[in-house]
C-alpha cells in the first residue's frame, strides 16, 4: 500500500535509481546519465488531460535550448506505454515519456500521493518537476506543480543555478 506520509527524496540526496518502459520502444535507466547530463525529471498525473498537455507542450518547446544546455527532459506517469506513444505522437512530444504502471518510482520519488477531487479520495501523481545534476544528486524539486509556464520557470532555474 502507498504511503502518504512520504517526503520527496533532500536536495543533495541521491536520485532514486529506476529503469522503465518508455515511448520509442526503449527502457530507460537514470544511470545512464550519471555523468553526462543534467535531468528534468517530471511526474504527472495522466496523459491526454488538459493539465498534463500544457505542461508535457511546455516541455517539447523549451526541450531544444534545454538540449543544447545539456539537459534531458524524462516525463513519467503510471499510464503505460501504448497510451504514451498515442500522446507523444498526438502532440508531437520531442522527449520520451516513461511508464510507471505500478507507481513504484513515484512511491520512491514521494509523489504517490493520497488526493482529493469532489470529496473522492484517491492515490495518485501530485505533479512534481526534480532537477538531477550529473552526479546523480537531486539538485532542486519543484512540488505541487501548476502546468501553465513550468517549463519556463525550470529553465530559469537552470540557467541561474546550473550555467
Amino acid at each position: 500500500m502507498a504511503r502518504s506520509d512520504v517526503d520527496y527524496p533532500e536536495v543533495g540526496s541521491a536520485a532514486p535509481a529506476f529503469a522503465l518502459p518508455a515511448s520509442g520502444g526503449q527502457t530507460i535507466k537514470l544511470s545512464a546519465y550519471k555523468g553526462k547530463s543534467v535531468v528534468v525529471l517530471f511526474f504527472y498525473p495522466k496523459d491526454m488531460t488538459s493539465g498534463c498537455t500544457k505542461e508535457a507542450c511546455g516541455f517539447r518547446d523549451a526541450h531544444a535550448g534545454l538540449k543544447k544546455a545539456g539537459v534531458t527532459v524524462l516525463g513519467i506517469s503510471p499510464d503505460p506505454v501504448r497510451q504514451h506513444e498515442k500522446f507523444v505522437e498526438k502532440h508531437a512530444l520531442n522527449y520520451p515519456l516513461l511508464a510507471d504502471e505500478d507507481h513504484a518510482v513515484a512511491e520512491a520519488y514521494g509523489v504517490w500521493r493520497e488526493k482529493s477531487l469532489y470529496g473522492r479520495e484517491y492515490m495518485g501523481i501530485v505533479r512534481t518537476t526534480f532537477v538531477i545534476d550529473r552526479k546523480g544528486k537531486i539538485a532542486h524539486v519543484f512540488a505541487n506543480v501548476k502546468a501553465n509556464g513550468h517549463a519556463e520557470e525550470v529553465r530559469a532555474w537552470l540557467d541561474e543555478n546550473m550555467a
